[in-house]
């Protein structure tokens, strides 16, 4: 299969014993370790639809990554597609928008955007734009924009049959509603228009402060958090430092001014150990609120959302710092996440106002089997205090898809998988089936 895929793409090619397969087949989490029978670095969108065409010639499973953070199941024996060589990124100053290739990060967009004032609704600097956009995506100015996926305009894609089309609110208005929080379920996306947005300074950063405060400020941050303006973007984190142990956080981003309404939060946080808040560009900010790109690792991750945070919910998460957890966070949503406009896509349970992340980082494969355990006792422990849902970019396990969508939702996208991957050749990590029966058929505009 390799030797017919270097006849039929121009990115390189890898297979097993090839000099970068290893490098190129290993997504960003560790945990998953796939060994596809090729990798295919694509070079354009025409790479995209050979490599997928291959892989169902063969009957073998077809799966794309860009950076791997979002990928959780292996692709063994099949195709993967690595779309890291089309990172373009094109900024319209006047339209305030960004046209960026798959492969893209936020960092390439973020520093694209800046000379003209402006910035996305992006995430961590290191993180693919594409996934995170399919996923929902919540930044730093979701707040106040809405999500990645509120600010998607259009994009090209390849479809499961090998065709490529364009898909706005104008073109395949049902793809489109489904790409905007429904995953790679759909179509392989080869590159996204979104709106940006006028940024001037910003006010950002973290401080910490003694574990003991931890209670007493999410019990503040409960109420607090339901009063703070848009422009601001919080979380209160639990976690474990080095030389340290546990340790309470407070974090903000703050555009506009809204750093005054934080005040009152870290009066309760008690006497700081360090860590502060400073004024800078939204540049600065992205590169200095997300520290360096982390390098790769072993990471297993549990959520749940909140409807509102009781003392004895409280109670659990400071009882849950424990063990061999890295960092247990409380995060408040809401804003214009939870005011979508007519049409939004399917990212659900906006109006949730808080989640809780619990996260653990392993520093050895031996340690697996207890780091599962207590990500599964702290997942026991939320529980009769969770409302079920989650949400679908900090998900981390392949059989609570669902859950990251309202039951209404989750029937439109599996009709919607129906009609585009009848097959289900597309979203492996968080698979959404289609529904039963025939696609009820579709004449798309499209290049074969």
């Amino acid at each position: 299969m390799n030797d017919i895929l270097r006849e039929r793409v121009e990115g390189a090619v890898h297979a097993p014993g090839d000099e970068r397969y290893e490098a190129e087949r290993r997504p960003w989490n560790r945990l998953v370790d796939h060994r596809p029978a090729v990798v295919v670095e694509a070079a354009g969108p025409g790479d995209v639809r050979a490599a997928l065409l291959t892989a169902r010639e063969r009957e073998v499973p077809f799966a794309v990554q860009s950076t791997g953070h979002g990928t959780l199941v292996p692709t063994d024996g099949g195709v993967l597609v690595k779309t890291t060589p089309m990172a373009s990124v094109r900024v319209d100053p006047e339209r305030r928008t960004a046209r960026v290739g798959a492969g893209a990060i936020w960092s390439d967009v973020i520093t694209a955007a800046a000379p003209y004032g402006l910035a996305p609704v992006s995430g961590t600097p290191a993180i693919g734009v594409a996934g995170y956009t399919l996923g929902g995506g919540a930044g730093w100015l979701s707040r106040l924009h809405g999500y990645a996926a509120d600010n998607l305009i259009g994009a090209e894609v390849v479809t499961a049959e090998g065709h490529s089309v364009t898909v706005s609110a104008d073109e395949h208005p049902e793809l489109f509603w489904a790409l905007r929080g429904g995953g790679g379920n759909f179509a392989v996306v080869t590159s996204l228009e979104f709106r940006l947005h006028p940024v001037g300074r910003v006010h950002a950063g973290m401080a910490l402060f003694p574990f003991e405060r931890a209670a007493d400020t999410l019990a503040r941050y409960r109420e607090w958090a339901l009063t703070e303006p848009d422009e601001l973007n919080t979380s209160v984190i639990l976690m474990r430092m080095p030389g340290r142990g546990w340790v309470l956080a407070v974090r903000a981003f703050c555009v506009d001014g809204g750093e005054h309404a934080l005040e009152s939060l870290l009066e309760v946080a008690g006497p700081s150990l360090g860590g502060e808040f400073a004024t800078m560009s939204f540049a600065e900010a992205a590169t200095a609120f997300g520290g360096p790109p982390p390098p790769p690792m072993a990471v297993l991750q549990h959520i749940d959302l909140l409807e509102q945070v009781s003392d004895e919910a409280i109670d659990t998460i400071v009882k849950s710092a424990d063990g061999t957890l890295t960092a247990i966070e409380v995060r408040h949503w809401g804003g214009a996440m939870a005011r979508p406009e007519p049409g939004a896509g399917p990212v659900g349970h906006r109006r949730v106002p808080f989640s809780v992340i619990a996260t653990s980082v392993l520093d050895g494969s031996d340690e697996r089997e207890q780091v599962e355990g207590d990500q599964r006792e702290v997942a026991r422990a939320l529980r009769p205090h969770a409302m079920g849902g989650t949400f679908l970019n900090f998900l981390y396990d392949p059989s609570r898809t669902a859950t990251a969508y309202t039951a209404a939702d989750h029937a439109r996208l599996a009709e919607v998988k129906r009609e585009w991957d009848p097959g289900n050749v597309l979203g492996r990590s968080h698979n959404i089936a289609p529904a039963s029966g025939s696609p009820r058929g579709r004449s798309p505009s499209s290049t074969p």
